[in-house]
């Protein structure tokens, strides 16, 4: 049987770190996405306040595992 894969696109923020942001995104999908396989970061950004790094920003490519066990055949 083929394995099925699917990407959805997340985008998260953090008041500390890309990393925290990265984390968030994964923790939040996994909530109700299951078989994550991967995450890749896509985009990173700021928010600037007062001359100061305000919010750190990603976007991120996140990768699962289809169930097909439930898949009728055509």
């Amino acid at each position: 049987m083929a394995h099925v894969l699917k990407v959805i696109e997340v985008l998260s923020e953090s008041n500390n770190s890309f990393e925290e942001a990265v984390a968030s995104a994964v923790a939040e999908t996994s909530k109700s996405v299951r078989n994550i396989q991967s995450a890749y970061v896509r985009e990173q950004s700021v928010t600037v306040k007062d001359g100061k790094i305000d919010k750190y920003r990603v976007n991120v490519k996140i990768t699962f595992a289809v169930d097909m066990s439930n898949a009728q055949n055509a």
